[in-house]
């Protein structure tokens, strides 16, 4: 009980901080270009696991701030380590409950469930990579299931290596070269539908060998 209330006492003030300085932290990040990774690392974290605003706008102001590559890094750390987080909260902080009631307003949970079942490394990597899913419902999931920690850890940060790629290009595209925005994200795009398109059909073979 006392570690849960710490828990939500921790997470509404950290909530409340963002909500009041958001705009003061990805300022802050403008006006330093390139210094402060770490600080800026912490900031790409809290973001994303409350996302008081989305958190591309987060990782177009840190590209545009770092460069791609950095850029890319710092954010995929940052959603990685928000995922983990969340990940740690569900399982030992006493939210098991709140987590059922998550996966309770989804349908995609029982296509979830079948692909956990035949191969859960592998179907947290591409569930990270279809937009259309809501990444709390992975997360609570993952949580809820009996995947270890460190295995979940690295398959959620490879899923998320493209989409958090594109973040960093698309800010520091807006600042050298903008026109190549629409290219970038044409080519993201049909690298999406055809995921996508691997998913429905490993889906639908995995509920036909099930039936």
């Amino acid at each position: 009980m006392y570690r849960k209330l710490f828990v939500l006492a921790s997470s509404a003030i950290v909530i409340i901080l963002l909500v009041l300085y958001h705009e003061s932290f990805l300022i802050w990040v403008q006006n330093h270009e390139g210094e402060y990774v770490v600080g800026t690392m912490l900031i790409a974290t809290l973001m994303s696991l409350f996302p008081v605003i989305p958190y591309p706008l987060v990782g177009g102001v840190i590209g545009a701030a770092f460069g791609p590559l950095t850029g890319a890094w710092i954010i995929w750390f940052g959603s990685t380590m928000a995922s983990a987080l969340f990940f740690l909260l569900v399982r030992y902080g006493g939210f098991q409950e709140m987590g059922t009631k998550i996966l309770l307003k989804y349908n995609v949970t029982k296509k979830i469930t079948i692909l956990f079942e035949r191969n859960a490394f592998l179907s947290i990597t591409i569930l990270r990579m279809i937009p259309v899913i809501p990444s709390i419902v992975i997360n609570a999931y993952a949580a809820l299931s009996r995947i270890r920690f460190p295995v979940y850890v690295i398959a959620s940060g490879l899923g998320k290596i493209p989409a958090m790629t594109l973040f960093a290009l698309v800010g520091h595209t807006i600042v050298t070269n903008p026109i190549d925005i629409l290219y970038m994200i044409l080519i993201y795009g049909t690298f999406m539908f055809f995921i996508y398109l691997g998913y429905r059909a490993w889906t639908r073979r995995i509920e036909t060998a099930k039936a």
